[in-house]
């Protein structure tokens, strides 16, 4: 049987072994160089006749590091809910009054997000009490930060639910041509439109929204935030649904 320092060490180092990142973190006694030479020895052996314990070790470190993940988000839901449901340039389509509200992080370019669109409009014509606030979360390429200025701009000219439905409808590639063309379908001045992209406040939106979404652990579109609840991907109207139904009954 090992002696406790040398058991702990072997701990220690069979995790260190697994993933040196750990090992950074530990602080582990000093040893001289023959003391080195033994420990390493009893840790090869420990851990040929122990392996599980690496798994162990990581599952647990694992753990942890999600639970500090779980409370992290937890936090900014509470500490940043101004901004992730009730931000003034943040565009909202629904029922701005509702008691229930669902965040969107939505890229133009993303054919999940307009797969989950059809959802969101079902969800919204089946509940008059839903407020649905949609983040411009352009991480999709050159094309999708085009189409985000210009559906904030497009706010400016009372147009917004109508541009975001058409370009939520497109199919094919993106394009700044595409983008404008669509753009005079539903009847917007170009011209002040391009103006209005480069408007402060509409950078200023999209550098937020990128900012929550990192604080929130947002990496893909579409993301969904309910209440406490970060819900990734098209997940469909069921679910959904039944979230916005848990929310509602407290």
């Amino acid at each position: 049987m090992l002696r406790p320092r040398l058991a702990s060490l072997a701990v220690l180092a069979a995790v260190a072994i697994a993933s040196p990142s750990i090992w950074a973190q530990q602080s582990t006694p000093a040893v001289d160089p023959a003391q080195k030479e033994a420990i390493e020895q009893v840790v090869r052996d420990y851990i040929r006749a122990h392996p599980e314990i690496v798994v162990e070790a990581l599952d647990a470190y694992q753990a942890k590091k999600d639970e500090e993940e779980r409370s992290a988000k937890a936090q900014t839901l509470t500490s940043r809910a101004e901004e992730i449901f009730r931000s003034a340039s943040s565009p909202v389509i629904g029922n701005a009054q509702g008691d229930v509200t669902l965040v969107e992080f939505f890229d133009y370019q993303c054919g999940y997000c307009k797969r989950a669109q059809p959802d969101l409009e079902r969800l919204m014509k089946q509940d008059s009490g839903l407020k649905v606030v949609l983040k411009e979360f352009p991480i999709l390429g050159p094309a999708s930060v085009t189409a985000a200025r210009a559906s904030l701009a497009a706010q400016k000219q009372g147009k917004y639910l109508d541009f975001h439905t058409k370009m939520m409808g497109l199919k094919g590639q993106l394009t700044d041509d595409v983008i404008y063309e669509t753009a005079k379908q539903v009847g917007l001045d170009l011209d002040k439109l391009k103006q209005d992209m480069n408007d402060p406040s509409v950078v200023a939106e999209l550098r937020a929204n990128m900012d929550l979404a990192e604080a929130l652990g947002v990496q893909g579109t579409p993301a969904f935030v309910i209440n406490d609840q970060i819900i990734p991907g098209a997940v469909g109207f069921d679910a959904l649904k039944s979230q916005i139904d848990k929310d509602r009954a407290g």
